[in-house]
């Protein structure tokens, strides 16, 4: 049966990130600075957006960096496999390559949701959260913008063959999507050459999808810059796509595996 590999490939990551618990906490630090420091220095600057305070305009935008970071780093481990030699024993299983990218986005996505929980009780506790907020809507734009953040970190590691190149790319995607995504500021408000390299960024559609549960319900002035309908289309039409991109390459790139050792001198 296909799910049971599948499950193991997830318990495995799952256990590990449960092991590293100061990772799940220093998650929330970089959250909390854009909030207290970042938040309050424009709001003291801006004072109310849209209606509403700065700070309480940035939960949306950092529920989603929390969900893009985390994802981003979870990912890593199918990078840290392919060095490691783990890649090697899991390739030889008997099922299809593209069930270890889809084992591996799944750890990832999980690993996201965790972070964005525990960042809802943070914030809940802090007063960042109001009661009018919509529930329902806040479950599914988690777990849309979970698979979402997953999809563009197994991507990222598909096309990657070191940990270091790995970081150096992850850098050089992840904060251009987190800018480029509506979480510091009204979509509708940028540059036309902004707002367009914005629509072209499916995470946008990810923060507008919390930014509906989070801040339509308070009545804030553009509270979000899309429709339900359009961030759900984008968000996980563009899932679907990296994911088979990603097990494309994936697949490709362990088919010619042992045919580069053998090119390079090295041994399998």
């Amino acid at each position: 049966m296909i799910l049971r590999p599948v499950y193991a490939v997830l318990e495995r990551e799952v256990v590990r990130m449960l092991r590293q618990r100061t990772r799940l906490l220093s998650a929330m630090v970089r959250p909390l600075i854009w909030l207290f420091v970042i938040g309050a220095g424009f709001g003291a600057v801006l004072g109310a957006t849209q209606g509403i305070d700065y700070q309480r305009y940035l939960v949306p935008g950092v529920l989603g960096m929390t969900m893009l970071f985390g994802a981003m780093l979870a990912a890593l481990t199918l990078v840290y496999d392919k060095e490691s030699g783990v890649m090697r024993m899991l390739i030889v299983a008997p099922f299809a390559h593209h069930w270890i990218v889809i084992a591996k986005a799944l750890a990832a996505a999980l690993a996201a949701l965790m972070q964005a929980l525990l960042l809802l009780a943070v914030l809940a506790v802090l007063g960042f959260l109001s009661r009018r907020i919509n529930y329902p809507m806040l479950a599914l734009g988690l777990l849309v913008t979970s698979f979402s953040c997953a999809a563009i970190g197994v991507l990222v590691a598909a096309f990657t063959r070191t940990l270091d190149n790995f970081a150096a790319i992850m850098n050089f995607v992840i904060f251009p999507v987190f800018f480029l995504s509506g979480a510091l500021y009204p979509v509708q408000s940028l540059p036309a050459a902004l707002r367009a390299a914005a629509l072209a960024n499916p995470f946008t559609y990810c923060v507008d999808l919390l930014k509906h549960a989070t801040l339509a319900p308070l009545g804030a002035r553009m509270s979000s810059d899309l429709s339900v309908g359009l961030d759900l289309l984008v968000a996980v039409g563009f899932t679907l796509a990296a994911l088979a991109i990603a097990s494309w390459r994936f697949s490709r790139e362990e088919a010619y595996e042992p045919l580069i050792h053998v090119l390079t001198g090295r041994r399998g």
